[in-house]
């Protein structure tokens, strides 16, 4: 008697929405069983993959499969698949499994496209195989283009929504639901509240970073939308993306997350969350916060324009260059320095110079009561209509909570008169369902009369305005000479050197941020850390060379490398106790 064959029955769609409708993976079932069926094979094990693509082999039955066909000794001898494309779409990944399989004598047969072991067949399975990868990725090519013209249209093309916004249905074509993306009232405010700390700060403190941010919403339990705590990439990423100022970006990027030509996204009009001013400062903020831009000593350095001096005719950054030994310090273009007038033809001018002349303006033109109460009118107006709109909305909360409170109300009175069935598996979902949304309405309402009793304890009164001008007036100047950059800053974001003229940008919503903190008592710093590094005396991540070399010299002889020679300088040098108050230097013989 001859034992029969096993068999492993691998099943596979490519879509979630194909396994949803039950038709081609029982069919594929069916066919394979009466096959192993009508040739007496013993059906071992069935691995069902139901919404995996096969262009890849990221799919856990697969793997699961592949792991057993290759253990010693294999618990089946065949894979049966319904064809080839389903077990892979890539002609080069098919055969390193099929080859893999066979080394462990497992044998890949299909139902439909039956092949022997000669070359000829084996040609014309690796031909099918090209053929299953060309219409794959014909396939591809075509559904993203419609995808693309969706997206032109305005639809949603069924992705999760970003935070802030739920899909809507927005209309009938034949038998598809075309979706749309509409403003979700439950997390709307967490996401204007972010983009609100990261320009203004809580009140107490000036504008946040994402770290600050945060920690913020952590500690106040503001949860995500699936009740999670905020991380720092996801809270940046909310933070960059053009979705809220009613731009979503589709085709942005490919699978393996890389950025697509600009040629290849398609914008997706949305309702809008934020306002591009707002959007833009916030950019511009995250920007010049970035190390790999703006290094934390341009806030701490002693230069008072570094990091906000620019060249008006290339828009480079202005650096400092020496002359004479340092006795002529100078602000000039760093990109006419490194390229020369090729580059740009900017000026250099001298540091105390330009320093005072910006200096000058400032406490001329802002250093005024009258004059500093005309700038400030204009956002101290916009925060009272913010204000306004923030008190209809918490009334538009309360209301929500109220509604749904009386919905749960006559809900729990119908359960007592018995109407409802208890044994309704939709009853506990929907009582859930109202709990949640009265939870959170609470809970949006209280976050925003919270923030609404901040703004509006930072009254600014003509005292408040004469102390902070006599303030920056007295502390811009430091005697001695020098300037203060704290206050400087709150006047002055950028300044710009042309030929002739200099022009100085400034922030109002900075300059109201730290006439508060001024006014209240506090420092007018932004408390950006400084990078000045230091030396470590102690043995840890900043290592001393000394004690290092030291302690090579004390290895045992080795027989493949020649001994180290050392030779040593007298001399003092500042540093730990681990320099010896000598400099070591290592050489090999040579």
């Amino acid at each position: 008697m001859t034992v029969p064959l096993r068999a492993a029955l691998y099943l596979r769609v490519s879509t979630a929405r194909q396994a949803e409708h039950d038709v081609s993976i029982p069919d594929q079932k069916r066919q394979g069983e009466a096959w192993c069926a009508a040739r007496g094979y013993h059906l071992a094990e069935t691995y069902v993959e139901a919404g995996a693509s096969a262009t890849n082999d990221r799919r856990p039955e697969f793997q699961r499969m592949i792991e057993a066909g290759t253990t010693k000794p294999a618990p089946f001898d065949v894979v049966v698949v319904h064809s080839f494309s389903r077990f892979f779409r890539d002609h080069f990944e098919l055969e390193f499994y099929v080859r893999k399989l066979a080394k462990n004598g497992v044998k890949l047969v299909s139902i439909t496209q039956e092949m022997g072991d000669d070359p000829m067949h084996v040609m014309m399975r690796q031909i099918m195989a090209l053929f299953d990868e060309y219409q794959s990725k014909e396939n591809a090519k075509h559904v993203m283009r419609a995808l693309k013209e969706n997206a032109r249209q305005g639809f949603w093309n069924g992705a999760l929504p970003p935070i802030g916004y739920r899909i809507i249905a927005a209309e009938q074509r034949g038998a598809k639901v075309k979706k749309k993306l509409e403003i979700d009232p439950l997390h709307a405010d967490t996401i204007r509240l972010i983009f609100r700390l990261a320009l203004e700060g809580d009140g107490s403190t000036g504008p946040m970073g994402v770290k600050a941010i945060v920690t913020h919403l952590n500690a106040r339990r503001i949860f995500t939308r699936d009740g999670g705590r905020w991380g720092i990439g996801q809270l940046h990423r909310i933070l960059t993306r053009r979705t809220y100022i009613g731009e979503h970006e589709f085709n942005k990027r490919t699978k393996a997350k890389e950025l697509k030509p600009q040629s290849e996204v398609v914008v997706v009009p949305v309702p809008p969350l934020i306002d591009r001013e707002t959007f833009d400062t916030v950019q511009a903020r995250l920007k010049a916060r970035n190390p790999k831009v703006t290094p934390a000593r341009v806030v701490s350095g002693p230069t008072l324009l570094t990091g906000i001096c620019y060249c008006a005719r290339c828009g480079g950054a202005m650096t400092i260059r020496t002359g004479k030994g340092g006795r002529y310090r100078y602000y000039a273009c760093s990109i006419k320095a490194r390229q020369g007038e090729t580059g740009c033809e900017g000026r250099a001018i001298p540091m105390d110079k330009l320093d005072t002349v910006v200096i000058d303006h400032i406490e001329r033109e802002f250093l005024d009561p009258s004059r500093l109460e005309t700038v400030l009118s204009a956002v101290l107006d916009r925060r009272q209509e913010r204000g306004e709109r923030r008190r209809e909305h918490i009334a538009d909360l309360n209301k929500r909570s109220a509604e749904t409170e009386l919905r749960l109300k006559r809900l729990y009175d119908a359960i007592e008169a018995g109407v409802t069935d208890l044994d309704d598996p939709a009853l506990k979902d929907r009582i859930e369902g109202l709990r949640a949304l009265r939870d959170q309405a609470k809970a949006d309402s209280e976050r925003a009369q919270a923030l609404l009793d901040s703004s509006t304890q930072q009254v600014i009164t003509p005292q408040m305005v004469q102390r902070f001008a006599a303030t920056a007036r007295k502390r811009m100047r430091i005697d001695g000479g020098g300037y203060r950059r704290d206050h400087l800053r709150a006047f002055a974001q950028r300044v710009e050197v042309a030929e002739r003229e200099v022009f100085i940008k400034g922030s109002k919503g900075e300059l109201l941020r730290t006439l508060v903190a001024v006014g209240s008592g506090k420092s007018a710093d932004s408390g950006v850390p400084s990078s000045v590094l230091k030396w470590r005396s102690g043995r840890d991540s900043n290592p001393r060379y000394g004690f290092a070399v030291y302690s090579l010299s004390r290895r045992a002889p080795s027989t493949t490398r020649p001994p180290l020679r050392m030779r040593w300088k007298a001399g003092s040098l500042a540093g730990g106790d681990g320099f010896r108050k000598a400099r070591e230097h290592v050489s090999w013989p040579a």
